[in-house]
């Protein structure tokens, strides 16, 4: 019989993989901690051990009732390695009959180790460039349903609002016109009517473009601009830190962060009956720079068992912008006390990469 464990990423577990049936019906629920049996023990020291009767007797030997050791009398053990020092698993061969593995027996049993190591390893990194390769086709898919998204939002104001107006406008300068020469007074009226309705499309247009990018980015800065968030909730205690050098993160990680904080916030005002707020950005260690919105409002559960409902308050949208700019959003929470917003973004995605002009 042979049985094939591997190594998990985080070397810690060895978990049986390949078996030769009808050991194969448990494949995947038989693990082993590294030092744990003799398998554990292969893999510990990364040297073949050999028992030839009397496995129990050996202190390193487990038994397993769903490998019905009993069954078999002689084991050789050998660590599975596609390169030296670069441990992959253990392969393990038992035998019913009674059999002194030699020297030649150990070494031919390594070699083969060695290529099924070699091929595990190669399916690693078929399939971390599959996993890639999938995660880029959902990223280019998120990007281009955040860029339709924000094309229909824009043509919606344009339609329902700009257009509007300046078509309103367009009227009450004709109809001035056409009365300028014989009612002054309600061309007058007219051209009133028409000065309100270009005030309008005037600040309609101006919130169309800052949905785009916040004009305050550029007028303010970073800092300055998260700090004016404070005017979108006016009956809570507002605290805000940024300690991140201007010009230090491009256009597109900035427009992320001051979105990311500006929903975080509105949720603050709609949903947490919170009293204070703590908003801060600054670098976290060398290699990253963290947003953090923490309130002390009601919070709430975090419960991640399949089918149990989840608050959303609008993490989604954060957490996929966060993603856009390779970062990672966290959320600390429970009933009563509160909720933090983490946001963690790399610094090789957040340096001045982009043009600023």
């Amino acid at each position: 019989m042979c049985f094939v464990h591997v190594l998990d990423t985080d070397r810690r577990v060895l978990t049986l993989t390949g078996a030769t049936p009808p050991y194969d019906a448990v494949v995947g629920r038989v693990t082993l901690a590294v030092g744990e049996g003799l398998t554990g023990w292969v893999a510990a020291n990364g040297r073949p051990a050999v028992l030839i009767d009397d496995k129990r007797a050996d202190p390193r030997y487990r038994y397993i009732s769903e490998l019905q050791g009993e069954r078999y009398t002689s084991m050789a053990s050998v660590p599975m390695t596609s390169r030296p020092g670069a441990l992959v698993g253990v392969l393990n061969v038992h035998t019913v009959e009674r059999r002194v593995f030699g020297g030649a027996d150990v070494r031919l049993l390594s070699s083969i180790g060695s290529l099924v190591a070699g091929a595990i390893v190669s399916a690693r990194l078929h399939r971390r460039v599959a996993e890639r390769e999938q995660a880029r086709e959902r990223f280019a898919e998120r990007i281009v349903a955040l860029q339709e998204g924000e094309r229909r939002r824009l043509a919606a104001e344009i339609h329902d609002g700009i257009s509007q107006r300046i078509v309103g406008l367009a009227f009450y300068l004709s109809a001035a016109a056409d009365a300028v020469a014989t009612d002054a007074t309600f061309a007058a009226q007219q051209i009133a009517a028409a000065r309100l309705l270009a005030r309008e499309a005037l600040d309609e247009t101006r919130v169309a473009i800052a949905g785009l990018r916040p004009p305050v980015l550029d007028d303010l800065g970073l800092g300055a601009s998260i700090a004016s968030l404070r005017r979108s909730v006016p009956d809570v205690d507002v605290d805000v830190d940024v300690d991140v050098a201007p010009g230090a993160l491009a256009e597109h990680v900035e427009t992320a962060l001051y979105r990311i904080a500006q929903e975080a916030l509105q949720n603050v005002a709609k949903h947490a009956g919170a009293e204070h707020v703590s908003v801060t950005l600054r670098a976290a260690g060398t290699d990253a720079v963290e947003l953090r919105v923490g309130d002390d409002g009601r919070g709430f559960a975090l419960d991640d068992r399949p089918g149990a409902a989840r608050v959303s308050y609008g993490l989604s949208g954060m957490r996929e912008r966060a993603e856009l700019i390779s970062g990672t959003l966290r959320v600390q929470s429970r009933p009563g006390a509160g909720t933090t917003i983490i946001v963690r973004v790399p610094v090789i995605q957040a340096a001045g990469s982009s043009s600023r002009e």
